[in-house]
């Protein structure tokens, strides 16, 4: 019996995503890296995203992560962006959302969260702020 509900136990550890992880690096060419915690990490597929990173693209970077709500961001040449938080529930598709434009293109098309609530999605930029309501767009902000 014992044995059976650690194995049980094991399954459901592996079966989850992992901790604090919000989304994961599709494609990276060029420049690009995050920034966590003080450090610069180069990327590659694969690549685990947490709430907090900056991701940043030289002149020749660009990149593509897909979100764990099944957003998908696609970030152009001398971009500077952050996510600043991500809540999401998996369970019910609900959760919040706010991503920090500094400089740069991003292309963006939304998942659950943006589909769960109004404003549950949002983009800031140096001058404004977008409330995201389940939509593909583009969002370029100037150095």
């Amino acid at each position: 019996m014992r044995r059976a509900i650690l194995t049980l136990l094991g399954a459901l550890l592996i079966a989850q995503p992992a901790f604090g992880e919000i989304a994961r690096i599709k494609r990276s060419m060029g420049n690009a890296t995050v920034q966590r915690d003080g450090a610069s990490l180069t990327l590659q597929p694969g690549f685990l995203l947490l709430t907090g990173d900056t991701l940043v693209t030289g002149k020749d970077g660009q990149i593509s992560l897909t979100f764990a709500d099944d957003s998908r961001f696609s970030i152009g040449p001398d971009s500077h962006i952050s996510v600043d938080r991500f809540e999401y529930n998996a369970r019910s598709q609900t959760g919040e959302f706010v991503t920090r434009i500094n400089h740069g293109s991003l292309a963006i098309v939304s998942g659950q969260i943006a589909r769960s609530k109004q404003d549950a999605m949002k983009v800031r930029t140096p001058t404004s702020l977008l409330g995201v309501r389940g939509t593909r767009f583009i969002v370029e902000v100037p150095q």
